[in-house]
């Protein structure tokens, strides 16, 4: 049996994997996913409609361990960014759920469904275990630059940064995970599956996200939660009056937020209720993740923490020169290499090539690096960072200061071109009470007396939502238009 999972070669009857009402064990996983890599052995390429279900998580470990590059397709995609994903991937197969109505994309594909194995079965023969540079999974980009590329990742990638964040989190086989992820993504798929049994524990998969039901997991065994910032919004709201989630998320070995930054306000709200710290990461999905706060660290809200072992992280400047400050307050582009990082864009060499410095992967984030080494990210260069009146500012901290703000319930903010100042900054806000938005000069005074007069919006837009993709993040590209 691979071993990317150690667990699968000696299975037994422990639990691996929750979805809903469905269990399954690693004797189970192991059997099931061995047949379906026997089906699929030999397969150039396949895709795997990855709805939040155990047939999912087994067709990625089926792939895995026959070797076979597993495209996941995202359910919710549109007609168009679909098809160019299936075009440019070219599967040979896709694996789906039985009962799934699957759209004309994948019309002309072979679809193959998950065997039924008895719970009993055990693993049948494994099969050969492929090269440690051998692609493992293509997820695709947001596309937020054009059409989505997909990433190739190797399977030395999954195992540095899933042995990397074991460290960081200390992370063992007695965890059992708890998430809502989708698993069309890294975090969901790689952190919040993968993750699980690589080191032998387990996860349970609430499905939609629910306050309640993370409740209930956490209080039944769950020891880890992995969320993005709107789900973390969520609880923040609700302790305030759910004594019962306040208990679970206390009892909780690790919260962890990623994907996004999570707004100072959520962190002190949860923190200020249960006396947990929310731990946050930095990844991406061509280098899986480069940096955490660690279980055993200082707790740091409104960082991404260290880098992860194994991973070699710079900031640059505008000219590629390598940034040595560690003063928390100079800005540059995170770069990294590593084990963690892809192979390149799939059928895209130039893309690959434009992605890379010297070997370093150019991420396009931002950041400042504080005197112990901590990450602090402020955006992204080609959205977050704004160049107003000489100074260099990042989106980020401007945002956080309005969401101190008592009249403001979420903010995004962005530069618009500006004949004296280079570039004037704007604040996109979705007040408290929309009867009665907080007053234009009133939230600049506030951003001016919280940071610096020259980080103030010079311009307030009320909106009552906040443009966001799948993973809760604002796609500020939206804005304006």
């Amino acid at each position: 049996m691979s071993p990317l999972f150690p667990a699968l070669a000696a299975p037994d009857g422990r639990p691996a994997l929750r979805f809903g009402d469905r269990t399954l064990g690693y004797a189970e996983l192991a059997a099931t996913a061995t047949a379906l890599a026997a089906r699929i052995d030999g397969a150039r390429r396949i895709a795997v409609w990855a709805t939040p279900s155990a047939d999912t998580a087994i067709g990625v470990m089926a792939a895995l361990l026959a070797g076979v590059p597993a495209v996941p397709l995202n359910p919710r995609s549109g007609e168009r960014e679909l098809a160019h994903v299936v075009a440019d991937s070219a599967p040979e197969l896709v694996i789906a759920e039985a009962d799934a109505a699957l759209p004309s994309a994948l019309d002309g594909i072979e679809r193959v469904t998950v065997p039924v194995v008895p719970e009993s079965g055990g693993p049948a023969a494994p099969l050969p275990e492929p090269d440690r540079e051998s692609p493992a999974l293509i997820i695709y980009t947001s596309g937020t630059t054009g059409p989505p590329k997909g990433a190739i990742l190797p399977r030395r990638a999954l195992a540095a940064t899933l042995d990397a964040l074991a460290d960081a989190w200390q992370w063992t086989g007695d965890d059992v995970v708890v998430h809502a992820l989708p698993l069309f993504h890294v975090h969901g798929l790689v952190i919040g599956v993968l993750g699980p049994l690589r080191r032998g524990g387990s996860m349970r998969h609430i499905g939609r996200f629910d306050t309640a039901a993370v409740a209930r997991e956490l209080s039944d065994g769950g020891t880890m939660l992995f969320g993005v910032p709107t789900m973390y919004h969520r609880v923040a709201a609700a302790v305030r009056d759910d004594a019962g989630l306040v208990a679970a998320l206390s009892g909780a070995r690790l919260l962890v937020s990623g994907s996004a930054p999570l707004p100072l306000p959520d962190h002190r709200r949860i923190t200020g209720a249960t006396g947990r710290q929310v731990v946050e990461r930095y990844g991406m999905t061509e280098t899986l993740m480069n940096t955490s706060v660690r279980a055993d660290g200082e707790p740091r809200a409104g960082s991404v923490g260290v880098p992860l072992p194994g991973v070699d992280l710079r900031l640059v400047d505008d000219d590629g020169g390598v940034l040595d400050t560690y003063d928390g307050r100079t800005i540059g582009e995170i770069q990294v290499r590593g084990d963690n990082v892809f192979t390149g864009y799939l059928n895209r060499r130039d893309a690959t090539e434009a992605a890379f410095s010297a070997g370093w992967f150019r991420t396009g984030d931002m950041a400042v690096r504080d005197a112990d080494g901590y990450i602090r990210i402020v955006g992204r260069r080609a959205t977050d960072l704004i160049k107003s009146g000489g100074y260099k500012i990042g989106a980020g901290e401007i945002e956080n200061a309005l969401l101190d703000h008592p009249g403001v319930a979420e903010a995004a903010v962005t530069g618009e071109p500006d004949d004296d100042l280079g570039e004037r900054i704007i604040a996109w806000v979705v007040p408290a009470d929309p009867a009665a938005p907080p007053a234009p000069d009133e939230l600049a005074a506030h951003v001016a007396s919280e940071l610096a007069a020259h980080k103030r919006p010079r311009e307030v837009r009320f909106l009552d939502a906040l443009p966001r993709n799948d993973m809760g993040k604002v796609t500020k590209r939206e804005l304006g238009r």
